[in-house]
């Protein structure tokens, strides 16, 4: 089955922004940003003047089609978290439903377990919404004002 296109609505692009920041100051972390699997920018929070997060994104989904050519090899569906570890800086990335890759970028002010239990909590409120935006993209109609007007209203509105 071909996946719909994302469409994102300010409702739920807020409700994910507010994740992202939440995310962000509980696992006190230095940067938090969701990108799509094509390696478009969702949303981002925290200290991300000095990055480049058109270049993080496009890396982070290339790092994540890398990794399930490798999970394939060995027989598994895909590598649903990712950790790297810096001298300075680690990420933790990591797939919310199937179609969203969620990245933590932090430092020493914090650590690999209280990032992964505050992206833990944040993945279940991610796939939330995501799970309602695509019933919004498969039924559009659905919590439209439009949606009970017929091609028998139109008409009449417009017939002499």
């Amino acid at each position: 089955m071909v996946s719909p296109q994302m469409v994102m609505y300010e409702e739920e692009f807020n409700q994910i922004s507010a994740i992202c920041d939440r995310l962000c100051r509980e696992a006190n972390s230095k940067v938090v940003f969701l990108v799509d699997k094509n390696g478009q920018l969702i949303a981002s929070a925290g200290e991300t003047e000095n990055l480049d997060t058109t270049s993080l994104a496009s890396l982070t989904a290339g790092n994540i089609a890398a990794t399930g050519g490798l999970a394939k090899l060995i027989g598994e569906r895909e590598f649903s978290i990712l950790f790297h570890e810096g001298e300075k800086d680690n990420l933790h990335i990591s797939i919310v439903a199937g179609r969203v890759i969620l990245v933590v970028i932090f430092d020493a002010r914090s650590s690999l377990g209280l990032v992964r239990l505050r992206v833990k909590k944040s993945t279940l409120e991610l796939t939330g919404i995501f799970e309602r935006l695509l019933k919004k993209i498969e039924d559009p109609a659905a919590g439209s004002p439009f949606a009970e007007i017929t091609d028998e209203d139109i008409d009449n509105l417009f017939s002499d």
